[in-house]
């Protein structure tokens, strides 16, 4: 191996010691360190990686800080470069309270704007929540 490709091999071990990425999101990540496509690809294909545990881990780090449906975060979790049965698999193995996260997701609709009830439940269900879920989370928030 090239010392460029001995050190994207380092670089993607140190980065999946601390955060969840992507195949495709970790090739990204080391080309934006200088890493040429070719050392940083070929980095990432050396190691031995549960791309679902990492759909999983990037699943939870966005729950710690904001809502989701479920169908909305496997849609970010695609953004992320994630493949469809990775993104579902990590989402669907990550312990979620989807009324809470409805709920959450109506509270932080409040802060900024105003909704009747039905319009808050209109935009929860635009957002991927169940009717079930977005009729929750009106409720949770007093409306």
């Amino acid at each position: 191996m090239t010392v460029s490709q001995q050190n994207a091999l380092r670089k993607a071990e140190s980065y999946l010691d601390y955060q969840a990425f992507s195949r495709s999101g970790l090739i990204e990540q080391l080309e934006f360190e200088g890493f040429p496509t070719a050392d940083a690809s070929w980095a990432v294909d050396q190691l031995t990686v549960d791309w679902n545990e990492q759909a999983g881990k990037k699943a939870d780090s966005y729950l710690e800080f904001q809502a989701f449906s479920r169908s909305g975060l496997i849609e970010q979790l695609e953004f992320e470069g994630f493949s469809t049965a990775e993104a579902t698999w990590g989402v669907d193995n990550t312990p979620v309270d989807w009324n809470e996260q409805a709920a959450k997701k109506a509270d932080s609709y409040l802060e900024f704007q105003s909704f009747s009830r039905s319009g808050l439940v209109d935009q929860l269900l635009f957002e991927g929540f169940t009717p079930e879920q977005a009729e929750y989370g009106a409720s949770a928030v007093g409306l």
